[in-house]
């Protein structure tokens, strides 16, 4: 047998997995580096869900993908199947099938209050969601990921599902600033969903006078490109960051998205200016745990 069929289950969604035969564990090493882990079972798939095959290829490095209704097809290097891109690039393949589930993968950090509602933490590459949300962590929150979670709508509202379980620390010193970040695990964890109670977009930097929190609804224009672009991206290429790959994928842009995913996209952000959603500008991280921590105290009006 050259090939076998499994179940495979990564960000929250379910689906039917043929690759070639001795190349499945080598994905299992990305699981704590995914929302929703990934993980396989040798029980046959059931049903008329998302299906993934997986073919080596004798060209170029990289990832090809060929779709149709329910199906796409993956073509690696055997190094690249063989490696951690396979757990990247088949969670990446499933973003269509995710977004007609009206779930979606984000670059942002989560946590959970005290109250059981989540706080989404949107920012920039390097503005400071990793350490305030560890500073949150340390005032009772509870982590929900970082970096890449799983938002869905349920019944016309925003759930938060739990998304990657690890954080790369950027250091306290900056003579540190270029070593690599060392990888933590997120602790406490929720390993459920929960309802979103606030969103806010942080920026922290030594150089704010003051910490504050600003209302950032209604959308400006450029809140609502971010915003697109943010939940788009997942469905058109590789998420990011690509921490742990060990044959980066590269190549044309996946075509993987749909009409009614973009129809979606836009209704769900709708959803998102209907939530509480904050700009916050802060100096430090704990000054901005505090504000967030503050303000989830504060029921929504």
């Amino acid at each position: 047998m050259t090939s076998e069929t499994v179940t495979l289950t990564t960000g929250h969604v379910t689906a039917a997995l043929t690759l070639p035969c001795g190349v499945r564990q080598a994905a299992t090493a990305v699981g704590r580096l995914l929302p929703g882990g990934w993980s396989t079972s040798l029980t046959a798939p059931v049903g008329d869900g998302p299906r993934l095959l997986v073919d080596i290829t004798q060209g170029l490095p990289g990832v090809e993908v060929a779709i149709g209704a329910t199906t796409v097809r993956l073509r690696l290097t055997r190094s690249g199947a063989a490696s951690t891109t396979l757990g990247y690039s088949t969670y990446t393949a499933l973003e269509r099938a995710r977004q007609q589930m009206q779930l979606a993968t984000v670059h942002a950090s989560a946590v959970c209050g005290p109250n059981g509602q989540a706080v989404l933490v949107l920012g920039n590459k390097g503005a400071g969601k990793t350490s305030t949300v560890l500073a949150l962590a340390a005032r009772g929150f509870t982590h929900m990921g970082d970096d890449l979670v799983v938002l869905g709508e349920r019944d016309g509202t925003v759930t938060v599902l739990p998304g990657k379980r690890t954080a790369a620390v950027r250091p306290a010193d900056p003579a540190l600033g270029d070593a690599p970040k060392p990888v933590v695990e997120l602790r406490p964890f929720r390993d459920t969903p929960a309802p979103l109670g606030q969103i806010v977009r942080v920026t922290v930097h030594p150089r704010a006078t003051e910490a504050r929190l600003t209302r950032a609804t209604p959308f400006s224009g450029n809140e609502y490109l971010r915003l697109h672009e943010n939940l788009a991206r997942y469905i058109s290429g590789i998420p990011t960051p690509l921490d742990g790959i060990a044959e980066a994928p590269y190549g044309r842009v996946w075509p993987l998205d749909t009409p009614a995913c973009a129809r979606w996209r836009c209704h769900f952000i709708s959803l998102l200016e209907s939530s509480r959603f904050d700009y916050l500008y802060a100096p430090d991280p704990e000054r901005a745990a505090d504000l967030i921590a503050t303000a989830a105290e504060v029921p929504t009006s």
